[in-house]
């Protein structure tokens, strides 16, 4: 298979695309709620630690291999391979982060749905003057109705797809380069709102000053799996990603770029949602809940409250909306790789995920009950396994390929780094990395 042709005009774009895939519902959804339920700073001084040695240089290595390699990811690792004399069966791989992505993207879209049903309901103004009994019960009636569940799973879905389908340039690059920056300007309105509550000084106790006793285990471990999910590393998307990237353009930079944005995205979203639940005298700790029955209940209350719950139901959407699109391409790149062209591949991946995600949808109503494995629903198992378990390991074997498979003189021009920079990220990945991406896997498994 011949090199990608397409590239991202810009470095601009590539860095955009790339933050894009990395920010969603990790930022928004997981990385509040599971703050909250891990001691606050405790919890944030970890996970920027963990981003900088686990998720960063992993990061790096798998944009590293897309930009050798020039082509999808199946292709890149079959053809690096190849001139390193090693198995070609790491090709798998790219089809096996596709599979990763594939779980992901099925519930991604269903959850991702929930944001347009709240968007529109606090548009109307549906939450104003309810009870938290009231706005508890009315997502719980969400849930249980398995149409509007499948019309804004659809809806998402194809709002993805159609945009995956017009291509790199014209489709992911120029929607990245709307949205992307319309994003951080509803965060920065949002953290400005935050700032004139009464709960924002201490939100930023709560988040910023670390208590040491509130280290545990558990924290730690979810620390590092949070470091993982994030920054979307583990599932070749950002091989695809690399393949596309401008000649010139510095890795490191450019992956370092990304982190900062991607967690700037979820400091200013915890900044914003920490300081309206204190300001209420809410429990941080309220688990996924946090989202989509605290918050309305917490915005109920404050001036303007309706239109500052919308601003921030239209942030979730839009976040969810370039990360699912970017998390779509690797895929479509896959059945590109294979001989078909965009248009089919990305058809056929979007029915194929909305098929799957229907098992989502039913979990919650007319599949309550059915625990095919381990006692969990459908839905608990596709947000479970892709994220704790296929993640890790794919991070795990990209990782690996790029030290010990990948022809060094391939990588360091690939990474761009120079020598010195290369033998540290080098260091980095193999004896700090690779171990604690193995730790994240066993706690998953365990």
């Amino acid at each position: 298979m011949n090199e990608t042709l397409e590239r991202w005009s810009t470095r601009r774009a590539f860095i955009l695309a790339v933050t894009g895939a990395a920010v969603g519902l990790g930022n928004i959804w997981r990385f509040p709620y599971i703050t909250g339920e891990n001691g606050g700073a405790a919890f944030l001084m970890l996970y920027v630690v963990f981003v900088l040695l686990l998720g960063l240089p992993v990061m790096m290595a798998e944009i590293m291999i897309g930009r050798a390699g020039r082509r999808a990811p199946m292709q890149s690792l079959g053809h690096l391979a190849g001139q390193a004399g090693a198995s070609p069966y790491w090709r798998l791989l790219g089809l096996f982060g596709a599979f990763t992505v594939f779980c992901i993207l099925s519930f991604y879209s269903v959850v991702s749905g929930w944001s347009i049903e709240f968007l529109i309901s606090a548009v109307n103004g549906d939450f104003d003057g309810r009870s938290a009994a009231e706005i508890a019960a009315g997502f719980e009636s969400f849930l249980g109705d398995p149409r509007r569940m499948t019309f804004n799973h659809t809806l998402f879905l194809f709002m993805t797809m159609t945009v995956v389908a017009a291509g790199v340039a014209k489709g992911l690059e120029r929607l990245n380069n709307l949205l992307m920056p319309l994003l951080y300007l509803l965060l920065a309105l949002l953290a400005g709102y935050a700032a004139t509550t009464d709960g924002f000084g201490t939100a930023l106790i709560w988040l910023f000053r670390p208590d040491v006793s509130a280290i545990t285990p558990q924290v730690v471990m979810h620390a590092m799996g949070h470091a993982f999910f994030t920054l979307a590393v583990g599932a070749c998307a950002l091989m695809a990603y690399g393949a596309y990237m401008p000649e010139r353009q510095s890795l490191p930079r450019a992956a370092g770029a990304v982190a900062v944005l991607d967690v700037s995205v979820a400091l200013l979203a915890g900044i914003a949602i920490f300081s309206v639940v204190f300001s209420q005298g809410m429990d941080p700790g309220e688990g996924p809940g946090l989202m989509f029955v605290t918050l309305p209940i917490a915005f109920a209350e404050l001036p303007w409250g309706a239109l500052w719950l919308s601003v921030f139901f239209l942030l979730l959407l839009l976040a969810t909306w370039t990360s699912s699109i970017n998390l779509a391409e690797p895929m479509v790149a896959t059945l590109q790789g294979l001989g078909l062209s965009r248009g089919k591949a990305a058809a056929l991946i979007g029915v194929s995920v909305w098929l799957v995600g229907l098992l989502s949808v039913l979990s919650f109503s007319t599949l309550a009950e059915w625990r095919p494995l381990f006692g969990m629903t459908p839905f608990d198992l596709v947000t479970t396994i892709p994220t704790e378990i296929f993640l890790p390991v794919g991070g795990l074997l990209i990782a690996t390929f790029a030290v010990r498979i990948m022809p060094r003189e391939e990588a360091q021009a690939a990474l761009g780094a120079g020598g010195a920079g290369f033998r540290l990220w080098h260091l980095v990945v193999r004896w700090v990395s690779i171990p604690l991406a193995a730790v994240v896997l066993m706690a998953g498994l365990l």
